[in-house]
């Protein structure tokens, strides 16, 4: 099996590309508007031709022919200039162009033109900057650091920034266990979005797997590899948010870009040929195809030996086990366990689609971490006054009922977060009852209607000094359950800030003051008071990463908890110690007066 992509090697630069179906393809290079075409031989279901000498730097993309018909899955047209679905830098962003969905329409002055690779040595092998029960710090690269005072202009906005002595202060100060980055590699604006004047903002509509986006990170592959290497510096891993789920490609009325011009069959399709949509995004990649599993594996191999990456979570993850129906057993989670550059790798499902049997949480592998939206739900609704203190207390407890019994070496596989990248901010939680999505262009019909939050008494901004002290207080309390947890903790960067996105839970196309984090607003006693729990989180973190059973439950009274303080409707008060007097694990949870005390 040859090696796909462009890469330069014994004196030439060879290009490979997969393309079963087509009756030719050329490679097209290009020096600035001027192109030069090179017809490729095939190689079974390969394509691929050697050209002399160095050509790293060079811009380039591919077109092939063969038939036109869409129902069966067959897009070649000559017009249409393709990305390399193995490209790792690109010369320009996406954007969007109804000539890239017109047959005959040709697209090489919009279509990007991938870069010819220098050759580069692999990093050598180190173990992951990650522990369980640590504090994954999610971002947005762009929102998180556009409006930061101390970041230059010039570096806003990219991956760069997050190397910037301010930012690594602040992550330090939260003693952040490793940053989640959203998408940063190449992706396309939905169709409906340059209409209404609005781009996607957050990445997860890709169409390069493992090109960088050139607007995130302009410095290319020498950028997030630069920046990786001074977050680890300070002690600090990096996982990439990773879409494997679908391509910006879209439906059968979107564009044809890469995978759809070279090789359809990496979506997966019906009985009928219709494409499979179990992402919402029109297509959905096939991961019972083995050409798409290696370009999933290819993908983390690269940023794994070419970046320094510490791992990954995976959006939309069953869609990894689909065949078309999810699997535990399948093939992909051998193939990583497998691989000597992944085996080691932080993985971290998002364990839900929207396709049948989609919610999956659970089910991941047993050294897979997977995002608990129960611990989400039941913990504000326990503060709102809906929920109960037994849920409480299981969420707390690492949520056995879904995770199983834990292994103390492995850790609780439970990443427990109280709000994401998608749906309200921790600060819009407590103070809105109802999305208030309209800037999105929607009629405010996008995003979670049931988000278990509540406003305290008004709805949106309040200058009430008794609504703004009650906000403060839920969002200690939250916080303090948060790091009281047993399993890994996620926080979405800016809410320990206070950030508000104005009660938009789904800022995906807000690249403006909605979705970027206001530095100069920041609630400094709030972010104190994140980074002190953090600092004791952290000075006992391995018992935090599996439950310190046996433990005492004690109710108010310093009595064991019974089955009737259990199921005592509107109890708020428990406590909680490990049955060991030497292990330092307790904590307190007292909802009438909105406070969680950690420690003895």
């Amino acid at each position: 099996m040859s090696l796909l992509g462009a890469r330069v090697e014994g004196g030439q630069t060879r290009f490979t590309v997969r393309s079963p179906h087509a009756d030719m393809v050329w490679l097209c290079l290009f020096e600035e508007a001027v192109e030069t075409r090179h017809p490729m031989e095939r190689d079974g279901v390969e394509w691929t031709v050697g050209l002399p000498g160095d050509l790293a730097g060079i811009r380039y993309g591919y077109r092939a022919a063969g038939e036109w018909a869409p129902e069966r899955g067959l897009w070649f047209d000559p017009g249409k200039l393709l990305v390399d679905p193995y490209a790792v830098e690109l010369d320009r962003r996406f954007v969007q162009d109804a000539r890239l969905a017109l047959f005959g329409e040709d697209t090489a002055d919009i279509v990007p033109r991938a870069i010819v690779p220098a050759a580069t040595m692999s990093l050598p092998p180190e173990p992951p900057r990650f522990a369980r029960g640590g504090l994954v710090y999610e971002l947005n690269v762009r929102g998180f650091t556009m409006l930061h005072p101390d970041v230059p202009e010039s570096m806003r906005g990219t991956v760069a920034a997050l190397a910037h002595p301010a930012i690594v202060a602040h992550l330090k100060k939260l003693h952040v266990t490793a940053v989640e980055l959203m998408p940063v590699v190449a992706w396309i604006d939905e169709r409906h979005l340059p209409p209404l004047g609005l781009v996607n903002a957050w990445g997860y509509n890709p169409v390069a797997m493992m090109a960088l986006d050139p607007g995130l990170c302009p410095g290319g592959v020498a950028e997030l590899r630069g920046t990786v290497a001074a977050l680890h510096a300070e002690g600090i891993g990096v996982l990439l948010d990773l879409v494997f789920n679908h391509s910006g490609e879209s439906d059968t009325a979107g564009g044809v870009l890469s995978l759809r011009g070279l090789d359809d069959s990496a979506y997966a399709r019906a009985p009928d040929g219709q494409l499979i949509n179990d992402t919402g995004c029109g297509n959905t990649l096939d991961f019972a195809n083995p050409a798409v599993r290696r370009l999933a594996l290819d993908t983390m191999r690269h940023f794994v030996a070419g970046c320094g990456i510490d791992g990954f979570r995976f959006d939309l993850a069953p869609i990894m086990a689909r065949a078309p129906g999810f699997d535990p057993a399948a093939p992909i989670f051998a193939e990583i366990a497998a691989d000597p550059l992944l085996a080691d790798r932080v993985m971290v499902a998002e364990p839900w689609d929207i396709g049948p049997g989609g919610y999956q949480l659970g089910q991941f592998p047993a050294n897979w971490l997977e995002w608990n939206d129960r611990f989400r739900d039941d913990v504000r609704r326990f503060w709102k006054g809906e929920g109960g203190i037994d849920a409480l207390a299981t969420r707390l407890a690492g949520s056995s009922d879904i995770f199983g019994a834990q292994e103390p070496a492995g850790g609780c596989r439970s990443v427990n977060f109280l709000a994401a990248h998608d749906g309200f901010t921790l600060a819009d939680t407590v103070a809105y009852e109802n999305r208030h999505n309209w800037a999105n262009g929607e009629d405010n019909r996008d995003g979670h209607g049931e988000n278990f939050s509540w406003n305290n008494g008004t709805e949106g901004p309040s200058a009430d000094p008794t609504i703004l002290a009650a906000r403060n207080a839920d969002l200690k309390a939250l916080l303090g359950t948060l790091f009281a947890s047993t399993g890994t903790i996620m926080l979405t960067a800016g809410d320990e800030l206070g950030r508000t996105q104005q009660g938009n839970n789904n800022a995906y196309c807000q690249d403006n003051a909605i979705g970027w984090i206001d530095w100069s607003g920041r609630n400094r006693n709030l972010e104190a008071y994140v980074a002190a729990l953090s600092a004791a989180r952290m000075k006992c973190l391995q018992w935090y990463r599996s439950f310190p059973e046996p433990v005492l439950w004690l109710n108010e009274d310093a009595r064991e908890m019974t089955l009737a303080d259990w199921q005592r409707h509107g109890e708020g008060w428990l406590h909680c110690e490990a049955g060991d007097k030497n292990i330092p694990f307790a904590w307190t949870v007292d909802r009438d007066n909105r406070r969680v005390n950690i420690g003895r």
